[in-house]
């Protein structure tokens, strides 16, 4: 998660150098050369302000997924880019949004949704210590906060309850072998014993 963030500041440093030109690659809602944003976005911010309002939540989120196995973290962080990017996309105002918040936003939402259909007890426990600790995040869900794309948080929250919905379904409650009554063994006296 280090070189994940290391990366994203490498990034942020080569769009500062250019003048910011390569927040053009974010996404444009409802436009045909903004789909590429959709995998581009997640890789961009507006200023180093902006990543560095992301950065904490972005590492210790990204590493409590990445501590339960490589391929679920790069699985659900798929599935969040993707579905996050994608519900932007088609339901955002019109504009240019960029930023790994959706991210933050989906492994929120991947770890809630672990705990819930896993129901492990430790996986229950960092859930419920990540809502407590990042909550004042949840009012980027909401509509009509400026500067943030609440579609863009809400596509990543959803994404993350996909990808926390596709990695771990709920197992069916065990059967218990069903009870024979009746058996002739039931009449028979216990060993040791002459009727």
């Amino acid at each position: 998660m280090v070189g994940v963030l290391g990366l994203l500041w490498v990034v942020q440093l080569i769009n500062a150098l250019n003048g910011d030109r390569l927040v053009r690659f974010g996404i444009r809602p409802r436009q045909v050369d903004g789909l590429t944003g959709i995998v581009t976005a997640p890789f961009l911010h507006g200023d180093a302000s902006h990543l560095f309002a992301n950065s904490v939540p972005l590492l210790v989120m990204g590493w409590l997924v990445l501590a339960s196995g490589l391929r679920s973290w790069l699985v659900s962080s798929a599935i969040i880019i993707l579905f996050s990017g994608l519900f932007t996309w088609l339901v955002a105002p019109s504009g240019l949004i960029v930023g790994a918040s959706a991210v933050v936003f989906g492994w929120l939402g991947y770890l809630i949704a672990r705990a819930y259909f896993a129901r492990k007890i430790a996986w229950i426990i960092i859930a419920i210590a990540v809502v407590a600790t990042f909550s004042s995040m949840l009012g980027g869900l909401l509509p009509g906060t400026s500067g943030i794309s609440w579609p863009g948080h809400v596509g990543g929250l959803l994404g993350g309850v996909l990808a926390g919905w596709l990695l771990h379904p709920r197992k069916p409650p065990r059967k218990q072998p069903p009870k024979v009554v009746g058996k002739s063994s039931d009449h028979l006296p216990p060993l040791g014993v002459t009727p």
